[in-house]
């Protein structure tokens, strides 16, 4: 059985995003008539599959907390397009996928994101750096050796969107306008928002381990919070514990 969601915690699930076609069915038949739709758009197989286990282990999580069939749990979206609960409950959640992973974050009363990144190399990593990052993370970034570079590459975008996420305010808010660190052994942290050291208090970074090629993160807004890190599910694994 998944464990309920207690007081000042946030709970992460990682999801593997490859199933049979049976189990993909499975999955398929949760879906909303819209949101099949939306699968139905992707011409390639692997990106529709990802789409359909994603959003419909989404359902399954929200539903075992909300003790609603996943098939009964039903979503508003924010002006920036983010997704919320219908009606507003005190839980609170978010999603991203990348690769052949889908990571997922629950908590209650607070606002919160989360990113995943599947690691690889990147071309023209200095200028990606240059244009997104902040000149501070830049300049830091480009002091790293190259195999810690990339890694750190990914620790600082994976932070950087789960904070814009969290914001629910999408691409109006510039990867520039805040800072986050990035250095290897030095803590997930908001240094600062618009240069302002205060406001980045009220935020909390956290990395998350999980898989050796990915690089995930989750932020939220609150006193600080314990973080519960599931290990990987499959899709199977996810309908035997409901």
């Amino acid at each position: 059985m998944m464990p309920q969601l207690i007081e000042g915690e946030v709970q992460i699930w990682p999801l593997r995003l490859t199933a049979t076609e049976s189990v993909t069915r499975r999955f398929a038949a949760l879906l909303t008539p819209d949101e099949s739709q939306r699968a139905a758009r992707f011409h390639f197989d692997h990106l529709r599959t990802s789409f359909i286990l994603s959003h419909g282990a989404l359902r399954i999580f929200l539903g075992r907390q909300l003790g609603l069939e996943p098939n009964q749990v039903r979503f508003k979206y924010g002006t920036k397009g983010k997704p919320d609960i219908d009606p507003t409950q005190r839980m609170t959640f978010n999603m991203s996928h990348s690769g052949e992973i889908a990571l997922y974050a629950f908590s209650l009363d607070c606002d919160i994101g989360v990113d995943v990144e599947r690691m690889r190399p990147v071309k023209d990593l200095s200028a990606i750096a240059s244009r997104f990052f902040c000149p501070d993370e830049a300049e830091e970034l480009m002091s790293l050796d190259l195999e810690t570079r990339e890694k750190s590459f990914f620790l600082c975008w994976t932070r950087k969107e789960s904070f814009i996420k969290a914001l629910g305010e999408g691409l109006s808010v510039p990867l520039d306008s805040f800072r986050v660190t990035l250095l290897p052994g030095v803590p997930a942290q908001l240094t600062y928002i618009r240069h302002e050291n205060a406001a980045a208090k009220k935020w909390f970074l956290h990395n998350l381990e999980f898989l050796p090629d990915y690089a995930g993160a989750v932020a939220y807004s609150d006193k600080m919070r314990a973080i519960r890190l599931f290990q990987p599910l499959t899709p199977v694994d996810l309908f035997d514990m409901q």
